[in-house]
Order: structure tokens, then C-alpha cells, then sequence
């Protein structure tokens, strides 16, 4: 009965048009201080208590890294670099929009920050060299949802923060998958550019390639030093975010020079504001889940689903339809915080690894954001293309289609997601 006056109270506010973040705090306080005997000084002290956590520090050094690279030319000599190297094959400036878009993921952490980045810049050299809008599009929309699966990741911090799973363990477990869905995406953009007999660049000499290289290698050496240093336990995922925050900001002002120090406050007042905004969910979120877990939702859903005989394959089928319905109504970082420590328990409980459960909702996240009425990247894209989100919606369908396929293996083959992890001693 508590679930059903909860949700139903969610679902009323959020009905309303009001920001979801405010919806959590709202029900949260309404129910706690109508319908139960708790006091407001626990409310106060889970509030501080939950969003304590070190790893939550990562998230805003990660959007200043991803905001310094952005607007500091790493993107444009990602995309050179990647031109050189796929541009010759059937869908040049597609292929080479992947592989930039999974170049600068892995730099990132953020979608819609990869597909301003990257597609900014290329949308517009396709459209010059004759390829049609939507493909273009739909190339850049699906690769820029890389952004949240190839490691670093903001989406996994955040499943981290609301489950307690390892951060180190998710970036690792992120790679192979990553790699796996731009290789399928870059295929499903060479069929389609050979059936169509879209443009190809000419091939690039290994001159050009190795010029173009040198010239993005102070960006790709930023992959080496997150994901090395994690490796290797030189730093923690928090300590990796604010070194990649540090090295993005020499890079863009010291050594590309594109970045003047003049534009450095506006990059800093950006990045707290896009902060802001996901701390004060996730405080909002925390004090949601202190709510479930005071009433004991979490412990009773996984009772009933074990009762009902739900094995891990249907139960993972159900959270993927559960995460995909909820895609079309909210962004990616409500979700998580909404749904993760709900249905968390319930995996465990089932025996489906922690870090294979969170490779898999990350991946219902990319799909969320690449489909309507809510997908971010599709209104990042429309900014971009001053395309219609209905238009949009076409022009990605196939590598949309490529997407849910492959979330569909992601789900059933946890070896892809724990195989890089466990070969590297990590679980």
C-alpha cells in the first residue's frame, strides 16, 4: 500500500510539469511527515549523510574536464585524426563520426556534450560533401550516447553513488561493451553508406595520418591517463576526475592555445550550474531511497518476484522493458537514482553481479537518450541540424534498431561486461 501512495504521489507531481528533482523531495516530505512517526532531524541527517560520499566529487570535475575539451579544439583534432583513418571506406565522415564520437566519450563522460562536440563540427562537413541530413544525424545521435558507456562515465558514477558498487570496476567493465557497440554502430554506417553509395574521402597518406595523430595526441593521452591511472592504482575514479579537469584545462588554454583565459570563468560557471543541477537530484534521490528503504519496498519487491519464481532471465527482461518505458519520460540521471536502489536489491538477490546490472542499465540509458519525447541527444541534435524531433526520430531508427539489439546481448552475456575486469584482477 505505501509503494502505491508513493509512486502515485510521484507520478501526480511529476504530472504537473514539475522538475522531477523536486517531485523526489516533495513526495519524499509529504509522506514522511503525514503518513509515518519519523523525525525530521533523521531526515535531516540522511540528507547530509548521502550525498557524503567521495565519489559523488567525481561528477563535477568530470563536467569541467568534458566542458574544457569541448570548447578547447580536442574535438576537432579527434575528428581529423579519425577522418585519416576511416575516411577512405563506404560512409568517410560517418565511419569517422563514430570513431571520433567514441574517441571523445572516452574523454568526456557526458553524451550531450559528445554530440555538440563532435557533431558541430562534422554535421556540417557532411552536408558539404553531399551526404544527406538524416544520416548524418543518425549517426551523430546514436555515437554521441558513447559519451555514457565508454569510461570515464557520469551515468556510472551515479549508479555507483546509489548502489555502492565499485566505480573502478564499471569504468573497466565499460570498455568492452563500449568498443562492441561503436564497432556495431561504424557497421551498421558503412552498410548503409555502400547501399546508398554515399561519399568516400580519398586515402588519407601515412604522412597525414601520423601528423593528424601527433596533433590529437595530447587529447587520446588523456584516455591513457583516467584509465591507466585507475588501472594501476596510481588514483581513485574521484582523483582520476579532477586530474582529467586539470590536464583538460592546460591542454585547451596552454597547449592547443583555443581556449584564451578570458573564456575560462564562463566554462567554470557553466560546469557548477550543470553541477548543481545533478547534485541537488541527487540529494533530492537519496533522501527517495532512505523513503523505500524505511518502508521496506526494495525487500518486499524481491520477495514477491522470488516467490513468483522469477529467474534472473525474466527478471532482467522485465527491468529492461521497466528502464526503457521510463526512458520516454525521464533523463537518464533520474533513473538511475529513482530506480537503481529499487531494483538493485531484487539482482542481488537473484545472483546477478552488481557491475554486470550496472553495465546494463547504463545501456537502456543510452537507448533513453536517443529515442522521444525526452532523449537528450535527439535535442542536442535538433540544436545542431534545426531538425524536427520527429524527423530526428527517423533518421535514427537503424542505428536505434543496432542499439537494442545489442542491449539484448549486454543483457544475457554478462562475460562481456566482466570479462575486462576480472582478467585484470579487479573482482
Amino acid at each position: 500500500m505505501s509503494a502505491l501512495i508513493i509512486f502515485g504521489l510521484l507520478i501526480v507531481l511529476m504530472l504537473t510539469g514539475m522538475p522531477i528533482s523536486i517531485s523526489l523531495g516533495l513526495t519524499v516530505l509529504t509522506f514522511l511527515f503525514t503518513m509515518t512517526d519519523v523525525p525530521i532531524e533523521s531526515v535531516a541527517l540522511k540528507l547530509f549523510t548521502g550525498i557524503e560520499k567521495f565519489e559523488i566529487m567525481a561528477i563535477p570535475f568530470f563536467i569541467l574536464a568534458g566542458n574544457f575539451l569541448t570548447h578547447g579544439g580536442v574535438a576537432r583534432r579527434m575528428i581529423n585524426f579519425a577522418t585519416s583513418m576511416v575516411g577512405h571506406w563506404y560512409g568517410g565522415l560517418g565511419l569517422a563520426g563514430v570513431l571520433a564520437c567514441a574517441l571523445f566519450a572516452a574523454v568526456s563522460g557526458s553524451s550531450p556534450a559528445t554530440v555538440v562536440a563532435i557533431g558541430s563540427i562534422l554535421l556540417p562537413a557532411m552536408v558539404k560533401q553531399g551526404f544527406p541530413d538524416r544520416f548524418g544525424a543518425g549517426v551523430i545521435t546514436t555515437s554521441g550516447a558513447l559519451g555514457i558507456l565508454i569510461p570515464p562515465s557520469i551515468a556510472m558514477v551515479i549508479y555507483s553513488v546509489a548502489t555502492n558498487t565499485s566505480v573502478g570496476q564499471l569504468f573497466m567493465a565499460g570498455v568492452v561493451p563500449g568498443i562492441m557497440l561503436a564497432t556495431a554502430l561504424g557497421l551498421t554506417t558503412w552498410y548503409r553508406a555502400r547501399k546508398f553509395g554515399y561519399p568516400r574521402l580519398p586515402k588519407a597518406s601515412l604522412a597525414q595520418r601520423l601528423k593528424a595523430l601527433k596533433e590529437s595526441a595530447w587529447g587520446l593521452s588523456l584516455i591513457v591517463l583516467v584509465i591507466g591511472g585507475i588501472y594501476s592504482g596510481i588514483f581513485t575514479p574521484t582523483e582520476a576526475a579532477a586530474m582529467s579537469a586539470v590536464y583538460a584545462f592546460i591542454v585547451a588554454v596552454f597547449v592547443y592555445k583555443d581556449m584564451s583565459l578570458k573564456q575560462v570563468p564562463k566554462v567554470l560557471l557553466d560546469s557548477a550550474s550543470m553541477s548543481a543541477m545533478l547534485l541537488y537530484i541527487i540529494t533530492n534521490a537519496v533522501l527517495f531511497s532512505f523513503l523505500m528503504t524505511s518502508e521496506n519496498i526494495p525487500q518486499a519487491m524481491a520477495g514477491w518476484l522470488i516467490d513468483m519464481g522469477f529467474g534472473p532471465i525474466a527478471f532482467l527482461l522485465v527491468v529492461n522493458i521497466l528502464l526503457l518505458v521510463a526512458g520516454n519520460f525521464m533523463e537518464p540521471s533520474s533513473i538511475i537514482l529513482i530506480l537503481a536502489p529499487i531494483l538493485f536489491p531484487v539482482a542481488t538477490a537473484l545472483g546477478i553481479d552488481p557491475v554486470h546490472f550496472g553495465i546494463l542499465i547504463v545501456v537502456n540509458m543510452e537507448v533513453g537518450m536517443c529515442h522521444p519525447p525526452v532523449g537528450l541527444n535527439l535535442y542536442v541534435a535538433s540544436g545542431i541540424t534545426k531538425m524536427g524531433i520527429t524527423e530526428l526520430t527517423i533518421a535514427v531508427w537503424p542505428w536505434l534498431l543496432t542499439m537494442i539489439v545489442f542491449l539484448g546481448l549486454v543483457t544475457y552475456v554478462p562475460a562481456i561486461s566482466l570479462w575486462l575486469p576480472k582478467t585484470l584482477g579487479m573482482m
